[in-house]
């Protein structure tokens, strides 16, 4: 009779039933477990993001309802900012002046010539938005456009000399002197037109900002078609807006400074389809926020309807709070004209004709 090998053994078969659901029971908890585990993790990887963001920040979440926070929040105190005809408060033109050198004051208020001629404008790759596309040559006479977007030290020398109204966030009228060089936030497009015409200049159009920032051979950014994240201040990289003159490898081909990130800027331009568009028409028409409800107008909550007045203005080159790609040359945001906000800035342009 020819006996089993060494290694086999003989089991019952209850007690290979038995066995079998021990094992399917230990598999199932243990693939549970790693669920458990895996679903921890990400909340743990979720939850220092927000911190590291949080810590990004120009403030603190405690502060949140002293700020407007995005284009379009707190709209009743931007409202009642705007019918405010002059400023309070303001400075002597002769003590700005003494704030930074002459030096300073020649470099920030330069001018750069682009050019007359042909340039691409828009954009058609896949991934990008219908409404940046589709990519078209555009034609443009020559013009002056800022060197720099406009700064704080340059618009509290216009609200002195001007009495405008200051921006929404000047505490009694005063500016925060320690961004004298940063570019000015919390104007409204109707702030930003008023300042242009005082001295002389108006808005760029969206073509216009367009070329300054990326020249004749269609480049994704104002340096070139890579995104190199020291080049430019954005994604809450730094936590604000920062100097103007800080990022100075992020240059056009044309020596304009500043047009990827830091602040949104505002152009004269309404915001309508490109000709070809594929973009649904309804991107284009202006909406707002209506609540049903008293309790869902305390929570800033409502449907998004289409307005029969109104329109939208162009705004241009991504932020210090924007997603890196919406920095780019080609990419078209957009705000009602009366908003603003900590990413809105701007700078002037000119005809250079005679």
């Amino acid at each position: 009779m020819k006996r089993p090998p060494k290694h086999q053994i003989n089991i019952d078969p209850d007690e290979r039933l038995r066995r079998k659901r021990y094992l399917t029971a230990t598999l199932v908890t243990c693939v549970a477990l790693a669920m458990v585990f895996g679903t921890v993790h990400v909340v743990k990887l979720g939850a220092n993001r927000m911190s590291e963001m949080r810590s990004k920040a120009s403030y603190g979440l405690e502060e949140e309802q002293k700020h407007i926070r995005a284009a379009g929040e707190e709209i009743e105190l931007q409202k009642s900012h705007e019918e405010e005809q002059e400023a309070g408060f303001t400075y002597e033109v002769a003590k700005l002046e003494s704030m930074i050198t002459a030096d300073k004051w020649a470099e920030i208020g330069q001018s750069i010539l682009v050019p007359s001629g042909v340039f691409i404008m828009g954009t058609s790759l896949p991934r990008s938005d219908l409404q940046d596309q589709p990519q078209h040559n555009v034609t443009l006479p020559a013009f002056y456009i800022d060197k720099y977007p406009v700064t704080y030290i340059q618009y509290a020398k216009y609200v002195a000399e001007s009495k405008h109204r200051p921006p929404l966030d000047w505490e009694n009228g005063k500016m925060p002197e320690n961004k004298l060089l940063h570019p000015v936030v919390m104007v409204s497009w109707y702030d930003a037109k008023a300042y242009c015409e005082y001295n002389g200049k108006r808005l760029p159009t969206e073509a216009e900002w367009e070329k300054a920032a990326r020249g004749t051979d269609a480049r994704r950014w104002p340096w070139g078609n890579k995104m190199v994240p020291n080049y430019l201040n954005t994604y809450y990289n730094v936590g604000s807006t920062t100097e103007v003159v800080r990022y100075k490898q992020g240059k056009s081909v044309y020596g304009v400074m500043d047009m990827a990130g830091n602040v949104s800027e505002w152009t004269s331009s309404k915001f309508e389809p490109y000709t070809g568009s594929a973009a649904p028409s309804s991107v284009f028409k202006p909406k707002a926020l209506v609540s049903q409800t008293n309790k869902d107008k305390a929570m800033k909550v409502g449907d998004l309807v289409e307005l029969d007045r109104g329109e939208y203005k162009v705004r241009r080159g991504g932020s210090w709070k924007s997603d890196p790609f919406a920095t780019s040359t080609y990419h078209r945001n957009y705000s009602f004209p009366h908003y603003a906000s900590d990413f809105f800035g701007f700078r002037c342009a000119k005809d250079a004709g005679g």
